[in-house]
C-alpha cells in the first residue's frame, strides 16, 4: 500500500491546495481508510469511529490489543449527545472551558458507538481537538474520527509526521502534516461516570487546572502503578506496557539534583541519558537526550517521546531517565516516563525534605519559619543570599553592570538609589535585572541545599514561582491571611498608618494568586504569632511525614 503525504506546513496563500489536501483526508476517512492526523497533544492513526471494519484497521496497522479503548475525535460539544447519553452538565462546563484541548471525557455511550471503538465497553471517550487542521478534517468527513497515537503499539507516540511514517509507511492510506506537536503528551483522560470524577490518564491538562474548575478528582491507581493481568483498561494508556524504546528504561526519582546523582553511580558505559538540561554535562562520556530545564515542564512534555524514541537508532543497552515532580505537567511526563519503564523505578537517596515559603507582607511568614526551626529545620532567606551574591560574585555583578550601567560605584558599592530608580520605572527593565539575579540563585540554592546538614530545608522567597526555585522545592507552601488582620499585624510591626499599610498590601500580589499557584495553602487566622507558630509547627510536621511517605514509595 502506497501512503499518501499531505504537507499543510507551508500553505500560506495557498487556500486552494489547503482544501483540497482536507478534502483528501476527509474523503479517505469516509471510504473507511486510516490516515495519521496532527493534533497538539500527539499524532493520531485516524478512522472513522462508527465503522466497524475500519476501526479494526486501526488495530492490525497498530499491532494494538483489541481490549485497549479508542477515543473519538470531535468538533465541539454539540457533537456529544450524537454518540453519548446520560451526560452530566460537568461535561458541559468542562467543553466550554477547556475544549478545544488535551481533554477527553468519558461519558456513556450511544448504540451507534460501535463495540469496536470501545473495546465492548458501555463508555467511550470523547475530546475536541486543538489543530485546525484536523478540525477541518473532521467537519468536512462528517464524521467523528477514532484516533490512537498513531504509533506501532508499545513505541513512544509520535509528534512529527516524519516519526508517523517511521512506524505506519505502507500500512495506512495517508499522513497529514500539520507540523510538529505544542503539548507532545496525549490527552488527559477524565472519567465522568463516577462521583467524584476519576483522572484515567494524566496527560497535557493538568489536574490542578480541572479541580479549580470542578473540585477534588480521584487518581485511578493504573496511573501510578501497572494493572493486573485481566483488568479491563477503560481507557487507552492504562494497561499496557506502553511508550517503550527497544532498550530497558530506568526512572529516577527524587530532587533533581539526587536523581542525577543516582544515575551517575548506577549508568554503565552502553547506557543512554535522559536528563534535565542542567544535568547534561555529568554524562559527556555517554548518549543524552535532554528534556529541557527541570523547571519547564512545558518542553519536558513536548520532548519526552521524542528521546524514547531516539535512542532506538542508537547501540544503547540500558537508559536511565530524570523524573520530574507529579506538580502539573510533570505528573503526565512522570507517568510516561514510568510506563516506558514498566513501572521500574528507583527513588534517589535523598530523605532531604525542601519546602518552599511565599505570601505577601503580614500574613504571617516569619512566624512560620520560626516553626521550621523549631522543627530543626534551616531557612534559606532568598533575599540574604541575593545581596550576599552581590558582594562575592563578580560574575553576577559584570552583568548587571553590562545591562544597567553605572549602578556600581567606583568603591565597587551598588548604588541602590539608582538601580532602584532603574528598574521600578520600568517593568521591562525590572524584568532584565531578575532573569539575570535567578540565573544565578537558583544553582546557588542548589549548593547550599546540597551542602545543608539539616534533613529539613525552607527557602523563603517573595518570588519564589516567578524565579521558578519551586523546582528545588517538594511542596511549596502560600502563608495567608485576612487582610484586615495583615493592615493590624504590619500597623504594629512597623509603626504605619492603616493608609500606608493598606497600599503595601495593595501593591503586593493577592492572596488568590498565591493559593492558585502553590501546593499548600497555610492560612494564618490566629490573634498571636504564637499560637499561630504552633499551628504551623503542626501543619508543617503533618506535611513531612507525608512526603516522607510518598517518597518512600517513589511517587513524589
Amino acid at each position: 500500500m502506497q501512503t499518501l503525504y499531505f504537507d499543510l506546513r507551508e500553505t500560506k496563500g495557498q487556500q486552494k491546495v489547503v482544501e483540497d489536501r482536507i478534502n483528501a483526508a476527509a474523503r479517505i476517512l469516509r471510504e473507511g481508510g486510516l490516515v495519521g492526523i496532527p493534533t497538539e497533544t500527539v499524532y493520531g492513526l485516524g478512522a472513522n469511529g462508527l465503522d466497524p471494519q475500519a476501526v479494526k484497521h486501526i488495530f492490525e496497522a497498530k499491532g494494538r490489543p483489541q481490549d485497549n479503548p479508542l477515543i473519538l475525535h470531535v468538533t465541539g460539544p454539540q457533537w456529544l449527545p450524537r454518540y453519548c447519553e446520560d451526560i452530566p452538565p460537568m461535561a458541559y462546563v468542562l467543553a466550554r472551558r477547556f475544549w478545544p484541548g488535551p481533554l477527553t471525557m468519558i461519558l456513556k455511550r450511544k448504540p451507534i458507538v460501535p463495540d469496536e471503538t470501545t473495546a465492548g465497553l458501555d463508555t467511550v471517550g470523547v475530546r475536541c481537538p486543538d489543530h485546525p487542521v484536523t478540525l477541518a478534517i473532521i467537519r468536512e468527513a462528517g464524521v467523528p474520527i477514532a484516533a490512537p497515537s498513531a504509533n506501532t503499539s508499545g513505541r513512544p507516540s509520535c509528534t512529527t509526521a516524519q516519526d508517523v511514517l517511521e512506524d505506519m509507511d505502507g500500512k495506512i492510506e495517508g499522513v497529514v502534516d500539520g507540523g510538529p506537536c505544542t503539548v507532545g503528551v496525549e490527552s488527559t483522560i477524565l472519567d465522568l461516570t463516577c462521583t467524584p470524577p476519576r483522572l484515567l490518564r494524566p496527560g497535557g491538562l493538568p489536574v490542578e487546572e480541572l479541580e479549580r474548575l470542578i473540585g477534588p478528582i480521584e487518581v485511578d491507581k493504573a496511573v501510578v502503578a501497572p494493572m493486573k493481568e485481566g483488568e479491563q483498561p477503560r481507557a487507552p494508556g492504562m494497561k499496557y506496557r506502553h511508550y517503550a524504546p527497544v532498550a530497558p528504561v530506568t526512572v529516577i526519582t527524587g530532587s533533581p539534583d539526587a536523581s542525577a546523582r543516582e544515575i551517575q553511580k548506577r549508568a554503565g558505559k552502553t547506557a543512554g541519558i535522559i536528563c534535565f538540561d542542567e544535568y547534561a554535562h555529568l554524562f559527556s562520556n555517554m548518549e543524552v537526550h535532554t528534556l529541557g530545564p527541570s523547571h519547564d515542564k512545558l518542553t519536558q512534555a513536548q520532548r519526552v517521546f521524542d528521546a524514547l524514541r531516539t535512542f532506538d537508532n542508537s547501540s544503547v543497552t540500558e537508559i536511565f531517565a530524570q523524573c520530574p515532580d507529579n506538580r502539573g505537567l510533570g505528573l503526565a511526563v512522570s507517568n510516561r516516563l514510568k510506563k516506558a519503564a514498566g513501572f521500574h523505578v528507583i527513588q534517589a537517596d535523598s530523605q532531604r525534605v525542601v519546602l518552599g515559603l511565599t505570601g505577601g507582607t503580614g500574613a504571617g511568614k516569619t512566624s512560620a519559619l520560626n516553626a521550621i526551626r523549631e522543627l530543626g529545620g534551616m531557612v534559606i532567606d532568598c533575599d540574604a543570599v541575593y545581596y550576599e551574591m552581590l558582594a562575592s560574585r563578580q560574575d553576577m555583578r559584570n552583568d548587571i553592570a553590562t545591562v544597567f550601567p553605572g549602578v556600581f560605584r567606583s568603591d565597587g558599592s551598588l548604588d541602590r538609589q539608582k538601580l532602584g530608580q532603574e528598574v521600578f520605572a520600568k517593568k521591562d527593565r525590572l524584568d532584565q535585572l531578575n532573569q539575570i539575579v535567578y540565573r544565578y540563585l537558583i544553582p546557588e540554592l542548589e549548593n547550599r541545599i546540597r551542602e545543608a546538614k539539616a534533613n529539613l530545608c525552607a527557602i523563603d522567597a517573595i518570588n519564589l514561582l516567578e524565579a521558578g526555585v519551586n523546582v528545588l522545592c517538594d511542596r511549596t507552601i502560600a502563608v495567608t491571611a485576612p487582610t484586615e488582620l495583615r493592615v493590624r499585624r504590619i500597623m504594629a510591626r512597623d509603626g504605619i498608618s492603616e493608609q500606608y499599610a493598606r497600599m503595601r498590601i495593595s501593591a503586593q500580589k493577592p492572596d488568590e494568586y498565591y493559593r492558585t499557584k502553590c501546593d499548600c495553602v497555610l492560612n494564618n487566622a490566629a490573634e498571636t504569632s504564637a499560637a499561630f507558630q504552633i499551628e504551623a509547627k503542626d501543619f508543617f510536621e503533618r506535611l513531612i511525614e507525608s512526603i516522607k511517605e510518598e517518597k518512600s514509595h517513589g511517587t513524589v
